[in-house]
């Protein structure tokens, strides 16, 4: 059949293909990310017991924890890890450890947020600091101690039975909200720790 004067006509094959490339777009683009939350438990690096007459909260990382700190943070930095949030227990040793870790995965020390709810706690409490968190954030980083940071990596994957002074255990979640973290098992789950 002949085009009308001034229209063009194109071959049917040249339409079914525009119409199958539009259905194929739509299929793209309702294709989303995974949703993915990673968390990391960094426990301080090891601390100095020299000065008995200090508050626990005041006690400094010694040489080897100074040495282990950036260490594993460079390790962190060789993996491309930069959380979206860095937060720490108010003691000087966690807040230390924060801070030298901080400096070797390009985050600013000023932005870690200060926590009292990480010292002196409990599975249950860390918990709920992590439940707490907005779910805009994709990847958080606490730093704290023991007993508790063995105790959550322990709930949260059996495998995960000790962490020493500056081990660093990731946990990642196929979920969109940091309430499910405890509730759903992570999708992954390892642990470095500065003596491997």
């Amino acid at each position: 059949m002949a085009a009308a004067p001034g229209s063009v006509s194109l071959p049917t094959e040249d339409v079914d293909t525009t119409v199958s490339l539009r259905a194929r777009r739509r299929r793209v683009h309702r294709k989303r990310k995974p949703i993915v939350k990673t968390l990391f438990l960094v426990r301080h690096a090891k601390s100095s017991r020299d000065d008995p007459s200090l508050p626990d909260r005041e006690r400094p990382l010694d040489d080897r924890g100074r040495h282990d700190a950036p260490t594993m943070g460079r390790r962190l930095g060789k993996r491309g890890v930069k959380p979206d949030l860095l937060i720490s227990s108010p003691a000087l040793r966690a807040l230390t450890t924060a801070q030298l870790i901080a400096d070797e995965i390009g985050c600013r020390r000023k932005d870690i947020v200060v926590d009292d709810r990480l010292y002196a706690s409990n599975p249950v409490s860390l918990l709920a600091v992590i439940g707490a968190l907005e779910d805009t954030l994709d990847c958080v980083m606490l730093f704290g101690h023991n007993p508790e940071f063995t105790d959550l990596a322990n709930r949260l994957s059996s495998e995960i039975v000790d962490m020493p002074t500056c081990a660093i255990a990731e946990f990642r979640f196929d979920a969109s909200a940091w309430s499910a973290v405890g509730k759903l098992a992570p999708a992954e789950a390892r642990l470095d720790t500065p003596k491997k």
